[in-house]
């Protein structure tokens, strides 16, 4: 196993067309390991492409992103300067093309999934939770944790993502999986964690210290690292087009905020990764 483990990476998306090779390699050169992860069916193909490409340190998980359910904006490092036809329509989940992409070896979950409340409407909602529900029975079928993809809407306290999220998992899945990005309140936090997803941790807790009272209350054992490249690039590397290689960054500071050691740190993530993922 590696030093470190990046469980939620975009190498392949368009930020990373022209180097993606030279960036795992980086990745690879600095003993880390990475997941890339799918926001739809054309990420989902290349991530898994990709993963095997190379005989161990890259790993792949595919799904549906909750905003590609419906029309969508348009992310330049995801999706490229022409964007794509599915970008302004939405893609409707199809559980055959990610059936057969859950059969590579290579594919060590389902999603990124979830809710995200941030642009909402009502149909946005009941598409989303439809297009999540259907990926949580995949997970079931397959034996293979869920990546959850979690965000609420600030100005509207009235609906929870991270609540509504729940309950849905509590109704429908027989596994388990990661909160990535975790960005709920301590409350939030607890539910999940009693539920048994891990919570996930990117670079923006080396410029804020929003979560550091729920990385404090965070087991060890139920904590993990994930840059989500090419976005949120940690100290010192702000300003950058963020890459697998920076995620030292998010452990180094995971263990300053915790109180114990780096190599504590990282070796519980190692473990966690294995443990979650089958890696």
């Amino acid at each position: 196993m590696p030093k470190y483990i990046d469980i939620h990476s975009h190498v392949n998306f368009k930020a990373f067309d022209e180097d993606k090779d030279e960036v795992i390699a980086r990745a690879l050169e600095n003993d880390t390991w990475m997941i890339n992860v799918g926001t739809q069916m054309d990420t989902s193909k290349k991530a898994v492409e990709m993963a095997n490409q190379y005989k161990e340190g890259v790993y792949a998980i595919v799904g549906l992103h909750p905003i590609h359910t419906g029309a969508s904006y348009h992310d330049l490092q995801e999706l490229g300067k022409g964007g794509q036809e599915f970008a302004s329509r939405g893609e409707i989940f199809d559980k055959e093309f990610y059936r057969e992409l859950l059969k590579d070896p290579k594919v060590v979950g389902i999603g990124e999934c979830g809710l995200d409340y941030y642009r909402m409407d009502e149909e946005s909602i009941e598409k989303q939770k439809e297009a999540f529900i259907e990926q949580i029975e995949l997970a079931n079928e397959f034996d293979l944790p869920l990546m959850l993809h979690i965000r609420n809407n600030l100005a509207d306290k009235t609906k929870s993502a991270y609540k509504d999220s729940l309950e849905i998992l509590k109704q429908h899945s027989k596994v388990r999986g990661d909160v990535h990005f975790f960005a709920g309140s301590p409350e939030d936090a607890k539910a999940f964690l009693d539920f048994g997803f891990t919570l996930s941790f990117t670079g923006v807790i080396t410029f804020t210290h929003n979560y550091d009272e729920v990385i404090k209350n965070t087991p060890p054992n139920m904590i993990m690292s994930e840059t989500d490249c090419p976005y949120v690039t940690p100290v010192p590397h702000r300003g950058k087009r963020n890459e697998p290689a920076y995620v030292k960054e998010i452990v180094k500071k995971i263990a300053e905020i915790k109180n114990l050691s780096e190599d504590e740190v990282r070796e519980a993530i190692i473990a966690n990764a294995k443990r979650i993922f089958g890696i």
